[in-house]
């Protein structure tokens, strides 16, 4: 074992200062940083959203009652072997032009069987008009 030393009260009071001084420059320096934050902080603003929406809750639900005259007319869909089947376009929606840098696509809105107008998709018209002529005997 090595040789203990006995610590005097002026010691520990020079190393009670030292401490306090490393405590000063540290909070000096944690206020400088904080005031830089503080400059650069922008406060966050939330605007209430005006919508409403419909919600309701699970008690208000009730248990379904079977009711023989309740039938759903379903669509005849003709499927694939593959399972997938092919969604004809039924009428024309509107035309728009799309500018690229070199060319010009004119563009048609299709609407197709079995979906609303807000399932309606831009397709090239020049495509369009080839697979689907009669949609463009107007």
């Amino acid at each position: 074992m090595g040789e203990r030393k006995l610590l005097s009260p002026e010691i520990v009071q020079v190393t009670v200062d030292k401490v306090n001084i490393i405590q000063a420059k540290l909070k000096a320096v944690q206020d400088r940083q904080k005031s830089y934050g503080d400059v650069r902080r922008k406060d966050l603003k939330f605007e209430e959203l005006s919508r409403v929406h419909d919600v309701f809750h699970i008690s208000m639900l009730r248990k379904y009652i079977s009711d023989p005259s309740h039938v759903l007319e379903t669509p005849e869909i003709e499927l694939r072997d593959d399972l997938s089947y092919e969604e004809q376009p039924v009428q024309i929606l509107g035309r728009e032009e799309k500018r690229l840098r070199n060319k010009i696509i004119a563009l048609v809105k299709v609407l197709r069987r079995n979906q609303i107008v807000e399932e309606a998709t831009w397709e090239r018209e020049d495509q369009m008009r080839s697979q689907y002529p009669y949609l463009f005997q107007n």
